[in-house]
């Protein structure tokens, strides 16, 4: 039987230069398929909003939405490290906000880590809940929850001054005493000197093949999302899938076929 996953798993496998998979998952049918399938690590994250609650961007998620889908994924699975994205507002005030929040959600749903984003501007607050025992992701680069103030989800990175201030931003959060770093959608060969110039391991999601783990969303990896980022390649195209099959029985209900022999 495959032992539950933890923080020193993590580092373990960086420095054997193993990487390790993640996916997000949002409901506990889903955490036991990503267990099954040899997910180490499952992230709830934000993005529950535009792919389960139909918003367009993860800043209407509240707190009380991923306590419910954290804790739905902590009671499906056993053995996968499970980290829970604090939402936009819930963190970002205050060093003490963060710590009352980040305790709310371990309490709450049993998971083992909180991912917050932004870069060197949260350090402040990352070595404030690391001191205090919180196992703590940061993401940096392409950041969803400050999609108003750049006004889209494109690469970032991209010009010397954003690609200096990603790499500082990566440094110092290291120090800071992160367990992980989120790298988005951001050059490959930036993340690769960023995953050479830490010690903790970078989780890539359009960063290229040198990061020290892999993530991509649930939708976008089955093929059920309307439209997917550039970057995730969709293993099986499960919505189409799913319309043919809903269409079928419809069909089937229309011409009375079903329930038939299956009543």
């Amino acid at each position: 039987m495959k032992k539950k996953v933890t923080a020193a798993t993590l580092v373990s496998a960086k420095q054997a230069n193993s990487p390790l998979v993640w996916l997000t998952a949002y409901d506990a049918g889903a955490a036991r398929i990503a267990e099954e399938a040899g997910v180490d690590v499952i992230l709830v994250g934000d993005s529950l909003g535009m792919v389960n609650l139909g918003f367009d961007s993860t800043l209407p998620v509240t707190l009380e939405h991923m306590i419910l889908h954290t804790s739905s994924v902590v009671r499906g699975c056993n053995t996968p490290w499970v980290v829970c994205d604090l939402p936009f507002g819930s963190y970002q005030q205050s060093k003490k906000q963060a710590f009352e929040t980040s305790v709310s959600v371990l309490q709450q749903t049993g998971c083992d880590a909180v991912k917050i984003e932004g870069g060197a501007h949260m350090t402040e607050t990352i070595q404030f809940l690391s001191d205090r025992g919180i196992a703590v992701v940061g993401h940096i680069g392409m950041t969803p929850q400050s999609t108003k103030k750049y006004g889209n989800f494109k690469q970032r990175g991209a010009n010397d001054t954003e690609r200096e201030t990603i790499f500082h931003d990566a440094i110092a959060i290291n120090k800071a005493g992160a367990v992980a770093l989120v790298l988005e959608h951001i050059p490959a060969d930036l993340s690769a000197e960023i995953t050479t110039n830490i010690s903790i391991p970078t989780v890539g999601i359009g960063a290229g093949p040198s990061c020290d783990a892999q993530v991509l969303v649930w939708h976008d990896l089955l093929g059920l999302s309307e439209k997917s980022p550039p970057f995730a390649k969709a293993y099986i195209n499960l919505r189409a899938q799913a319309v043919n099959a809903i269409s079928q029985w419809a069909s089937d209900v229309r011409d009375t076929t079903f329930p038939g022999e299956h009543q």
